[in-house]
């Protein structure tokens, strides 16, 4: 029973810290670099699509 309750106890700490780190990551703001990665991409999807589109 001490073994349940030491691992449940280990368990419930990492948990409490992954919520922590998650939180701290999440209301951080997106890098510009990153943003203007995927401004980049959806450019390129959009050419792609307007390229399959005409030609057919």
């Amino acid at each position: 029973m001490t073994q349940k309750t030491n691992r449940s106890r280990v368990e419930q700490e990492i948990d409490e810290n992954l919520r922590r780190a998650f939180e701290d990551i999440s209301s951080q703001a997106v890098p510009d670099r990153f943003s203007q990665l995927l401004s980049q991409l959806k450019e390129a999807e959009g050419a792609s699509s307007a390229a399959k589109g005409s030609e057919k």
